[in-house]
């Protein structure tokens, strides 16, 4: 899908307390059937980006990065959230392997740290979100791939302006 310059999004996070609010106004904006890829090197903010997502969606426990499980997912109470970290994938067939593609759909919000490694075996991301270190702080660049991830985009532009 060919989309223009409305499907991206950039900005800058000066610490750790900004990367947890934008995962909050994501929340509001994102809705289940979503599938999100997250890019950036270890310690971009992946993980706290997901933090601030899940409070937002009214998560109370411990938020953890599934690089040794693989997947954590947290049971909402209108949908589920899987949060996937492949970083330690050796073959892309491991995602056939471990039944993965099972936990997509309208039900569910899936965040999927390091795709590249499940190498076209994923589904297409509705929203890739990179995030990059810049000195004490991160820049974010989230890119709309469908139209789903448009209306997204879009409810999260409303959203940040409300704050304004």
């Amino acid at each position: 899908m060919a989309m223009d310059d409305t499907s991206v999004r950039d900005g800058s996070l000066p610490d750790e307390n900004a990367t947890l609010a934008l995962g909050a106004a994501f929340a509001a904006a994102a809705r289940p059937g979503l599938t999100v890829h997250l890019l950036g090197d270890l310690g971009a903010g992946k993980t706290t980006f997901t933090r601030g997502l899940l409070a937002a969606l009214g998560h109370k426990g411990k938020v953890k990065s599934p690089t040794y499980t693989l997947v954590e997912s947290y049971p909402l109470a209108d949908f589920q959230v899987h949060h996937f970290d492949l970083y330690r994938f050796a073959d892309p067939e491991e995602w056939n392997d471990a039944g993965f593609s099972e936990y997509f759909g309208q039900d569910s919000l899936c965040l999927v740290e390091w795709p590249a490694k499940a190498d076209g075996l994923l589904p297409m991301a509705d929203i890739v979100l990179e995030l990059a270190v810049a000195g004490d702080g991160r820049n974010y660049h989230f890119h709309a791939q469908t139209q789903t991830g448009q209306s997204c985009l879009d409810r999260l532009s409303t959203q940040t302006a409300a704050r304004c």
